[in-house]
């Protein structure tokens, strides 16, 4: 059963104090996070399923990776959508220096000349 609930939908989701997860907020305590209700695909049966929280720690960041992308002289709207979006100009490598984050989220992979 267990790789056909990936076909089961969701039909209710309630949070610890709602009616209907309060039951299982006493039994499983701080680590409850949701309860949901999910439906076969024939609509037959129904499961009741628990999200628990299983382990807690700090994040910490990743240092950006800075990266050189290649931009031409006549890529003028390009150059200012960089710059807008904090990068600088790097006069000696010739190239504008920004995360590799938004080097990816600006669709500039193609043009890092070194990461």
């Amino acid at each position: 059963m267990k790789s056909d609930i990936t076909n089961f939908r969701v039909t209710k989701k309630l949070a610890p104090v709602q009616p209907g997860a309060i039951k299982l907020a006493r039994r499983y305590g701080e680590q409850l996070v949701c309860v949901r209700h999910r439906v076969d695909p024939s609509g037959k049966t129904r499961i009741t399923t628990v999200e628990l929280i299983v382990e807690q720690a700090p994040v910490s960041a990743r240092p950006h990776q800075i990266v050189g992308v290649r931009i031409d002289i006549g890529e003028g709207q390009l150059q200012s959508v960089v710059k807008a979006a904090g990068a600088t100009w790097d006069r000696q490598a010739k190239v504008w220096r920004m995360p590799l984050k938004v080097a990816r989220r600006l669709n500039l992979r193609d043009r890092i000349t070194e990461k």
